[in-house]
């Protein structure tokens, strides 16, 4: 996992999915095998500049919201995507919100 800032998140976004433009999390999905045998899933990057502004934009802390981050950030290095799965991972994503982050 990497904290960075709104420019490092663009020029990723740029570099890897042709938006041009800061995003809150990204994700890289890997599946390599380690040396121990266990399987990479990837790598979750995070704006802290983005979870700063939406921390205060929604009313809590900015742990709270780089956990919430996190989360998103994992889903997507399992297979979930919210632009294509018609709520499936949003619901996912609030009942998992629910259990770990009261």
């Amino acid at each position: 996992m990497l904290i960075a800032g709104d420019d490092r998140l663009q020029r990723l976004n740029d570099r890897y999915l042709g938006r041009n433009r800061p995003t809150d999390v990204l994700s890289f999905p890997d599946g390599d095998l380690l040396p121990s045998g266990r399987v990479l899933q990837g790598e979750v990057v995070i704006s802290l500049d983005a979870a700063r502004r939406q921390a205060e934009e929604l009313g809590h802390d900015e742990l709270r919201e780089l956990s919430e981050l996190t989360l998103h950030g994992v889903l997507h290095l399992v297979g979930y995507d919210h632009e294509r799965d018609h709520g499936e991972m949003d619901d996912i994503e609030l009942q998992l919100r629910e259990e770990l982050l009261p």
